[in-house]
């Protein structure tokens, strides 16, 4: 049977507990240092309590140490590692090849920790995926660009490998791990947690001869991922771990968007009871109806997951615009009212796209039905123009409040051994949570009931309330007639909670790498077009690929470095990709029907005046971007 598992984001230990309140069946938590999320570091003793919280659940934690790595910071890197396994965490997610080369002292600690492949090692190939298992990696993050054919594929050469996919969050433009424009430009690394979202800034489109052919969008911003309808299709193909992105995201986000994906794991569980389970122990009561809309998102794709599509991007903010709720309807000097069906809130966010384009923002002051009386009228608001709500103040207050409860149900079945007035009497209890079944054996003296004791038995027995767990049934043998004091039935209650929660789960060491090939697929290491691309910053990872001239960008940039790989392509977003019948050379300026022949190479043009060259890689269906010397004139 195939274990699905939800796996959500965890900004700090509230932020994880939250996930797993909420359906979580693993949380990803950033280390103290050394995570690709810089602003998200997370003290060993934090760590260790939300392990101690989540296997409660039989639910995992995997913490990411998955920047490049330094000379320097290898021996502070094992000094984490130990720390890390002495907390029992359950997976390492990294980047760096020197965690995984017998050269390295760190090597001693395989026997010890599993390790995940991060999206950062740009996992994109069968062949890498192959290479990655004969590593030792007992899972793969794969890159978000990848298609569910592409998914399949994979699995179906690699089988014995774990596969995650990325399901709901923040999309990054260019192949993770394959973006040094942010280190370029700002001397902050993406590849060691400091990304300062070049993809978020507006640009210039320009040809060769300084023609602008679009000005001041947001050309590389994409929206949002969303693939909470395609989880079954992604399950079929061989995913077994569906995460959430947002380490930076705070407690209200991580429950709605978990919440909404676990109810719909539990749905295909329920459709195919004899293929699917759940990964973790639990079912969850929530105080709320989840609603992905009223979550932050910069609108909702499903990216390349059934092959290119044309709207991904979103060109005109990288802000989140929120769920739409109506459209302007009549303005007075201090209001206005809303055609449509939503309810507002005083304190409510509202936003609209001006005449040209600019995302603009406002606050509900007062809501008298449909009439909404902002702080201050909002200048460029018209009628007809369409309204979204990106702060829903009465939602906000309910994920504000203790929105969720999870229980593992649990049944028990009472029987008595022995004979009466022996000393080699008592009573077995066996609990059983659907994973496991435990046996608790209790001495004690048989003494024959004088009232009928069963619906005591029971209410001892049931009383779980502040464990995980909750009590389905009570079954006593038939005949069962003895009286039990409700001390010793409290005894056996919570040795019974004590077993369910120390016992751990059977499971195997997947970081024994097999030899020769994988599932038909050849074990060859990654071959990049240039050296930055492996990302190798300390001596072990350099002997480990065994070339002596890979450096990482960090250290020593380039001035011809590919700065981002990306599968969005701006050819195509605009309508002229010439696989699909566009051509090169006739564009349309912005605001006008004038028409120009345009001369390449095009370039992205900041409002700084810097440039980056385009190039289109129409044979791999990729848009390559370069830093270019000199400046155009707008």
């Amino acid at each position: 049977m195939q274990a699905l598992e939800l796996l959500a984001p965890a900004k700090n230990m509230e932020c994880g507990i939250a996930a797993i309140d909420h359906g979580a069946d693993a949380v990803y938590i950033g280390a103290p240092h050394y995570g690709a999320r810089a602003a998200a570091g997370n003290s060993i003793s934090d760590i260790a309590e939300l392990c101690r919280y989540a296997h409660q659940y039989q639910a995992k934690v995997y913490v990411t140490v998955n920047t490049i790595i330094y000379d320097d910071e290898l021996d502070d890197i094992r000094k984490l590692l130990q720390e890390l396994v002495e907390a029992h965490v359950d997976a390492i997610l990294v980047q760096d090849m020197a965690l995984l080369s017998e050269n390295s002292s760190l090597f001693t600690l395989h026997s010890s920790l599993n390790f995940h492949a991060s999206t950062q090692t740009d996992n994109r190939t069968v062949e890498k995926v192959a290479w990655l298992r004969s590593l030792g990696f007992s899972r793969v993050v794969l890159a978000r660009e990848l298609s569910i054919d592409e998914i399949r594929a994979i699995h179906e050469a690699v089988p014995d490998i774990e596969l995650e996919v990325f399901v709901h969050g923040a999309l990054c433009v260019s192949y993770s791990g394959q973006c040094y424009a942010s280190q370029h430009c700002f001397g902050r690394s993406a590849n060691r947690g400091e990304c300062a979202q070049m993809c978020r800034m507006k640009y210039d489109l320009v040809d060769a001869d300084g023609h602008i052919i679009e000005h001041d969008r947001y050309l590389l911003s994409l929206k949002d991922l969303c693939q909470i309808d395609n989880l079954e299709a992604l399950a079929e193909v061989g995913a077994t771990s569906f995460k959430i992105e947002g380490r930076l995201k705070d407690v209200p986000y991580v429950k709605n968007v978990t919440a909404a994906y676990s109810e719909r794991l539990n749905q295909i569980v329920s459709r195919h009871p004899d293929r699917y389970c759940r990964a973790s122990l639990g079912h969850c009561r929530y105080t709320f109806t989840p609603n992905l809309n009223k979550t932050f998102n910069r609108g909702y794709t499903t990216y390349f997951a059934n092959g290119r599509r044309p709207d991904i991007a979103s060109f005109d903010t990288p802000k989140a615009m929120g769920e739409f709720v109506g459209t302007v309807k009549e303005l007075r000097h201090d209001s206005f009212n809303v055609a449509g069906t939503a309810r507002f809130a005083n304190g409510d966010g509202l936003c609209f796209l001006s005449d040209n384009r600019q995302l603009l923002g406002f606050r509900v002051n007062r809501v008298g039905g449909n009439r909404l009386f902002p702080q201050q009228m909002p200048e460029g608001l018209r009628p007809g123009m369409r309204l979204y709500r990106n702060s829903d103040q009465e939602f906000d207050r309910l994920l504000t409040k203790r929105s969720a409860e999870r229980k593992i149900p649990i049944t028990m079945s009472l029987q008595a051994f022995g004979v009466a007035d022996t000393t080699d009497s008592g009573f077995l209890l066996t609990v059983n949570d659907g994973q496991r079944e435990l046996v608790i054996r209790m001495q004690a003296e048989l003494q024959r009931a004088q009232t009928p004791q069963h619906d005591n038995i029971v209410r001892q027995l049931s009383k779980l309330g502040g464990t995980p767990y909750e009590c389905t049934s009570v079954c006593l043998t038939d005949g069962f007639d003895y009286f039990i004091p409700a001390s010793r039935l409290s005894e056996l209650r919570r040795q019974a909670v004590a077993l369910l929660a120390n016992e751990p789960l059977e499971s195997k060491n997947p970081n024994e790498a097999p030899s020769g090939a994988v599932g038909g697929a050849s074990i060859i290491g990654p071959s990049y077009s240039q050296p930055h691309l492996y990302n190798v910053a300390n001596s072990i990872a350099r002997d480990f690929y065994g070339f002596p001239n890979l450096t990482a960008y960090e250290l020593r940039p380039t001035a011809d470095a590919v700065l981002m790989q990306c599968r969005h392509c701006l050819r195509y977003s605009l309508g002229f990709c010439l696989k699909r019948g566009g051509q090169r050379s006739v564009w349309k300026a912005p605001g006008s029907d004038k028409r120009f022949v345009c001369k390449e190479p095009l370039f992205l043009q900041l409002g700084d005046g810097r440039l980056f060259r385009l190039e289109f890689d129409c044979y791999n269906c990729q848009m390559n971007i370069y830093a270019a010397s000199g400046q155009k004139n707008k």
